[in-house]
């Protein structure tokens, strides 16, 4: 058993160069609350410059920056156009926060305009939406990386690597998922829960990462079908929110889903997701494969990582046997890591990190789960050719 163990082992020391010749100036579309998590990890990048932010609300973006302690960044604008337009910033790159329902057309314009863009998760709302964006990548040949900072964990790593090593044989069943007891996400206001603004509720929020997690794992078969169901229960009761009932009025997402999709080769995905729900989790992710098969322990509020040792379950001489994998460290914030690889890629070191090619499949499922729920029986999924 402990040669199956050394199998998996490796350095998990993290080492990225950094060039500094060429600086990447960048700008912020949306000042809201991830964007906060991008202006610190700009802090760290010695190569990058940010010149711009820009915010629908007037003063917003001004404020964001002052906050932040950044110096001599360009705020004055009525909306990202008007900031992508202005030739005198020299943009390289922009990094788009906006709430979900804006994600496509702040990218696709920026892609247009001839910039790199580090696109917040979830990709977007829509299933047309994802073609849309892709189609704009490919024409304008830049770099385009989805805000997947997961794939930078090392036990996110590993999943792929125990998938791909064979020790689990064919893989035809995954279920997954996660989620939250209570989390509908509101702190901030009610951009998340709003039908206008969000689009899609914990399907994409959260759901978005544990998909992604799985696809990764599994070398991103196409996805054939989708039954789907979501509800609003809890999002849409006043007793939910103290201090703010009228949030209930406003919740027009979904606090929960579920879909049973089928992918190429035969493979099964089984998947729940929650903002809220009476229980602690849905389950943990398992994989079955005809060799073996993979258990990864949930964790309470779906965070991107894993919430204890996996542990692969399989055959050695013809005994049943459990092999436990340590929970590992990564050596480097992963938001970090998401930055970093990114204007590596517009430098043109490497690939996009996380390309829109492989979040399309995942953004096809979400948007199929939703489809799927509203027409109230299963649907086939047609990805048109980009």
């Amino acid at each position: 058993m402990s040669n199956i163990l050394d199998a998996f082992k490796e350095d998990h020391t993290q080492k990225v160069s950094v060039d500094t010749d060429k600086k990447i100036r960048i700008g912020i579309i949306g000042t809201g609350w991830i964007a906060g998590a991008h202006a610190e990890a700009f802090k760290h990048m010695p190569d990058l410059e940010l010149v711009a932010a820009s915010d629908l609300i007037p003063g917003k973006a001004a404020a964001f920056v002052a906050e932040h302690g950044f110096k001599n960044v360009k705020t004055d604008y009525k909306d990202h156009l008007e900031m992508i337009n202005d030739d005198s910033l020299g943009l390289d790159a922009v990094s788009i926060c906006t709430y979900n329902c804006q994600h496509a057309v702040c990218t696709i314009d920026a892609l247009n305009k001839g910039l790199h863009v580090l696109l917040e998760k979830p990709m977007c709302v829509t299933l047309e939406e994802a073609v849309e964006i892709c189609r704009a990548e490919k024409r304008s040949g830049k770099i385009l990386s989805i805000g997947f900072q997961p794939r930078f964990d090392e036990n996110m790593k590993m999943v792929k690597k125990i998938c791909q090593s064979g020790e689990l044989g064919k893989i035809y069943y995954i279920q997954t998922g996660g989620g939250r007891r209570r989390g509908i996400p509101t702190p901030f206001g009610t951009t998340f829960i709003e039908k206008e603004t969000g689009g899609i509720g914990a399907l994409g929020d959260i759901g978005c990462y544990s998909l992604d997690m799985i696809m990764n794992a599994i070398g991103h078969p196409k996805p054939l079908t989708v039954t789907g169901y979501k509800s609003a229960y809890f999002g849409t009761d006043p007793k939910n929110y103290p201090g703010h009932p009228e949030y209930a009025e406003k919740f027009g997402v979904d606090d929960f889903a579920a879909g049973f999709v089928r992918l190429e080769g035969d493979i099964i995905i089984d998947f729940r997701i929650a903002w809220a729900m009476n229980l602690d989790t849905p389950g943990d992710t398992i994989i079955m494969g005809t060799k073996g098969g993979l258990r990864i322990p949930s964790t309470e509020c779906w965070n991107g990582s894993i919430g204890g040792p996996m542990t692969i379950y399989h055959e050695v001489g013809g005994a049943q046997v459990q092999t436990q994998i340590p929970v590992l460290k990564t050596s480097e914030d992963c938001f970090h890591l998401k930055v970093r690889y990114f204007l590596d890629a517009c430098k043109g070191i490497c690939p996009s990190p996380v390309p829109a090619s492989e979040i399309l499949y995942n953004q096809a499922i979400l948007s199929g789960i939703a489809k799927s729920a509203e027409l109230g029986h299963e649907i086939e999924i047609d990805i048109p050719e980009i």
